[in-house]
């Protein structure tokens, strides 16, 4: 048995790890999870993930949960080019910060604004109010400011000259806004150009290819949500917009 990898790419985790194995022509088998009809949930996906997360990997009788720690695996077992995970210390602990920083930040504001402008919507029937968006808005071009100024400042890539796992990491997170329709390498020359050199290090075709369902999601509809999703989410994120 190959390798398995069990994904939805409408999850930016899912895309990172999607993008990463095909880039290295990493052989693999795609095991599709559907989230929004919480197929992550069932017995036989718990086999693989306990967790009911995904992405998730099985090599064999090995089995392995969360992004990084496959994307990770990957790099060590298919020995993958150096520019990804540097040897260099210093290089590498570049990687590692930002790794170690994109969970509470641009993860967290990008997905917040995501929810905000296309899932409670279609969960309401109602736009948020202006004034909700405006602040989880300010939020994300907060971390977007600090992405810039601390960790790309005036190079081409996260950790020098070469594309690594925090730019894929990075720019799978920053996605997710712009399927909201929030456009925000509009005015940012310094990240707008960053993100055409990560998709040209990858393939702009492969780079579209993993985000074609996401850059989609405006055209999802309640019938294409589990019905006990649909309650909690609603639930959820009256809740955090109230």
């Amino acid at each position: 048995m190959g390798l398995e990898l069990y994904l939805d790419l409408l999850s930016q985790p899912c895309r990172a790890v999607y993008i990463f194995a095909r880039s290295n022509n990493i052989p693999f088998e795609f095991k599709q999870v559907e989230l929004m009809k919480e197929q992550h949930k069932t017995e036989e996906f718990q086999k693989v993930n306990m967790l009911m997360k995904v992405p998730a990997m099985r090599d064999g009788s090995f089995t392995l949960a969360e992004s990084i720690a496959i994307l990770l695996y990957m790099v060590r077992k298919f020995k993958t080019p150096d520019h990804w995970y540097p040897s260099d210390l210093q290089k590498r602990a570049r990687v590692d910060e930002y790794l170690s920083w994109q969970h509470v930040s641009i993860r967290e504001k990008g997905i917040k604004l995501f929810f905000m402008k296309v899932v409670l919507p279609l969960l309401t029937g109602q736009p948020l109010p202006p004034e909700k968006l405006e602040g989880a808005t300010e939020e994300l071009n907060a971390v977007l400011k600090q992405f810039e100024e601390k960790f790309l400042q005036d190079k081409p890539f996260i950790a020098g000259s070469e594309i690594s796992l925090a730019d894929l990491v990075a720019v799978v997170e920053l996605m997710q806004p712009v399927a909201s329709g929030y456009d925000l390498f509009e005015e940012r020359p310094k990240l707008a150009a960053w993100r055409r050199r990560v998709e040209e290090a990858v393939g702009k075709q492969l780079f579209q290819e993993a985000h074609e369902v996401i850059l989609n999601a405006k055209n999802l509809t309640t019938d294409k949500i589990a019905p006990e999703l649909l309650r909690r989410l609603k639930q959820q994120l009256l809740k955090e917009a109230a």
